[in-house]
């Protein structure tokens, strides 16, 4: 089958939404990774749900599918990156993330979006990391039960340093939790060293929602350009299609915002030539 790739905006902060869009089609992406933020689409904003629908129709007539991504980085917090969390010890920043990631999943309804990824977060110095994990449990009880009403797919995805950093983490998480999947970045595992990228795909196919990739060194945490790191990436895709991946491929290149207009076609041609 044929693997349908998308380019995550985080990746393109220095361009309007609607000129990324179009790079993207342009390029051949199949969809967008769209990342809730300040400079593209304010989830806060008073008429968001407006926004949503004219970008439904925008992403439509571009032929363009959708992922929500939740990971911005000041827009809860501008003091803090990433703050308040899913294991914050103030019970109203647990409730200000919950009530975000609702909107998020709101959303991705009216886009139609194939998932809504979220993390967990990284319990503060001085926070007992068990009853982390209880705030932790009650917040994803709410999320997913809000996300299937919607009918929505909500997506963990193991981030590195964080409560839940590893698929492991996820699936003793995700077993009492019918409905959540696994948003699988697959560099986070060179980082972690918890699986070989591609037998993790094997492994968790039933329960992927979403997949993010990029190149990534053995223990470093910096999504890099494809062929600047570790990544097998054509065993990688490869194992993608031996499982019968259907939804979108992500690539997520955060930290080239700079230079989007080259990297998203180069991204493009390097994974079809991957397989080729």
């Amino acid at each position: 089958m044929s693997l349908r790739f998308a380019y995550n905006t985080n990746g393109t902060a220095s361009h309007r939404l609607d000129d990324a869009l179009v790079l993207l089609g342009e390029a051949g992406y199949s969809g967008v990774a769209l990342t809730l933020d300040v400079n593209h689409f304010d989830p806060f904003a008073p008429d968001w749900e407006a926004a949503a629908e004219r970008l439904r129709r925008r992403i439509g007539d571009l032929g363009l599918g959708s992922v929500i991504e939740t990971g911005a980085r000041y827009l809860l917090d501008p003091r803090a990156k990433h703050e308040p969390t899913l294991v914050s010890a103030d019970p109203a920043g647990r409730e200000r993330r919950v009530a975000f990631l609702r909107r998020a999943i709101d959303v991705g309804a009216v886009l139609g979006s194939e998932a809504v990824s979220f993390w967990a977060g990284v319990p503060k110095p001085g926070v007992d990391r068990d009853e982390a994990r209880d705030w932790l449990g009650e917040g994803l009880a709410a999320v997913t039960a809000y996300a299937v009403e919607r009918g929505v797919v909500p997506a963990l995805e193991p981030e590195p340093g964080m409560l839940v950093e590893t698929v492991d983490d996820y699936r003793a998480l995700a077993d009492g939790l019918a409905g959540l999947r696994l948003a699988l970045d697959l560099g986070h595992l060179l980082v972690t060293g918890e699986r070989d990228p591609a037998a993790a795909v094997r492994e968790f196919a039933g329960r992927i929602g979403t997949i993010s990739i990029e190149d990534m060194k053995r223990g470093e945490h910096v999504h890099l350009a494809f062929g600047e790191g570790d990544m097998d990436i054509p065993t990688t895709l490869g194992a993608l299609e031996e499982i019968g991946f259907a939804g979108l491929v992500c690539v997520e290149l955060s930290r080239d915002s700079h230079r989007a207009d080259t990297m998203i076609p180069a991204a493009m041609r390097y994974l079809k030539e991957c397989r080729g």
